[in-house]
């Protein structure tokens, strides 16, 4: 039995996964992370009813009832610090908040390997964002010109998605010197050709946020005379990430160290 943390457990999609773990033979719900929510029951917060699991208000309080894997859907702002507590208490850490860049996952990454725990770290840990990813790696193999528009909310408070970040990430890796003419030889208003996002050879990055969107990302590639546009749109469920989070927790333990995107752990 695998015991787990939910760090957010009142958020969309912490709701989703209180229910989710609950129901898993094989997994064990030790407690649930909300300032908000805390002293109140985990499962009647979820809207499942009661299942005698408290909210507490903080992951050091969580971490005392000694869990094996910490599961964190918080804020940006947090998430960093509390894998990084859960790492010194040996405590493996799945993590679906977006917002944090290549340093801080190089420092959990360094943290982990010297504490012998697991990370699996995902913009989106559903499987349509994962095979868009895949995609997208491959036909940067071929295609040297890639940009990525991010769409959101206008009230999400980190630009650009963790979706749209990791990608970027990723396929500065793969991707060829693209022909287009370097941001810093152009005239005008420069920030109009987006933010430049990876330590290789780095992806121009576009965020739109406005309201009727909810969460999607576009990368387009280019050639001379033709075009190809890879998108992924989230529908308003938290369903399609309840999946692949759960699938993180129970791998996490196979592999000490930092683990990057849903691809990372699938065969």
């Amino acid at each position: 039995m695998i015991r787990v943390i939910i760090a957010g457990a009142s958020g969309w999609v912490g709701k989703a996964l209180v229910a989710a773990v609950h129901e898993a033979p094989d997994l064990a719900l030790v407690a649930g992370v909300a300032r908000s929510a805390a002293g109140r029951d985990a499962g009647e917060v979820a809207g499942i009813g009661p299942i005698g699991v408290k909210i507490v208000p903080d992951v050091d309080t969580a971490l005392a009832m000694k869990a094996d894997v910490l599961v964190d859907y918080t804020k940006p702002n947090a998430v960093k610090e509390h894998a990084l507590k859960a790492i010194a208490a040996g405590c493996h850490v799945v993590i679906g908040t977006s917002g944090l860049g290549a340093e801080d996952y190089a420092e959990i990454d360094d943290a982990a390997e010297g504490r012998g725990v697991g990370v699996i770290a995902a913009g989106n840990f559903s499987i349509t964002a994962t095979l868009m990813k895949r995609f997208a790696l491959e036909a940067a193999k071929y295609v040297p010109d890639v940009e990525i528009i991010d769409f959101a909310s206008a009230q999400k408070p980190d630009v650009p998605s963790g979706t749209a970040r990791e990608l970027a990430e990723t396929l500065s890796f793969e991707r060829q010197h693209p022909t287009s003419r370097p941001v810093d030889e152009l005239t005008g208003i420069r920030e109009t050709r987006g933010g430049a996002i990876g330590l290789s050879t780095p992806v121009q990055v576009h965020s739109v946020r406005m309201p009727g969107y909810l969460l999607s990302c576009e990368v387009l590639f280019g050639l001379d005379g033709e075009r190809l546009a890879l998108r992924h749109d989230a529908g308003s469920s938290a369903a399609p990430y309840v999946g692949g989070t759960l699938l993180a927790v129970r791998k996490v333990a196979e592999k000490p160290g930092l683990r990057r995107g849903l691809d990372s752990i699938m065969d």
